[in-house]
């Protein structure tokens, strides 16, 4: 199974070296919906919370601050709790 990869608070050099600013924004405001990925997924979390259940698994909390890679092969269902806004990415 596919696993969610979190990096907590990663250092701006850290960010710099992937080119986090450049990646394209995403918001998102409360909601609840299934998110299927077909790539993998990077992400740098600006603003709110997220739950992200993946079948079968236990939920994983994402929150402001934190660098995810989402798998190629994750299905998954999102409980957005606060306001959502990443920077983005897909290989």
């Amino acid at each position: 199974m596919p696993q969610i990869k979190i990096e907590k608070n990663p250092s701006q050099s850290r960010l710099q070296e992937m080119g986090v600013e450049s990646w394209e924004i995403w918001d998102c405001p409360v909601s609840e919906f299934r998110l299927d990925f077909d790539e993998t997924e990077k992400a740098y979390v600006l603003e709110g919370e997220i739950i992200v259940t993946p079948d079968g698994e236990e939920p994983v909390r994402v929150v402001a601050g934190d660098y995810v890679e989402f798998p190629e092969g994750l299905n998954s269902f999102w409980q957005v709790v606060k306001p959502l806004r990443k920077h983005y990415s897909y290989d």
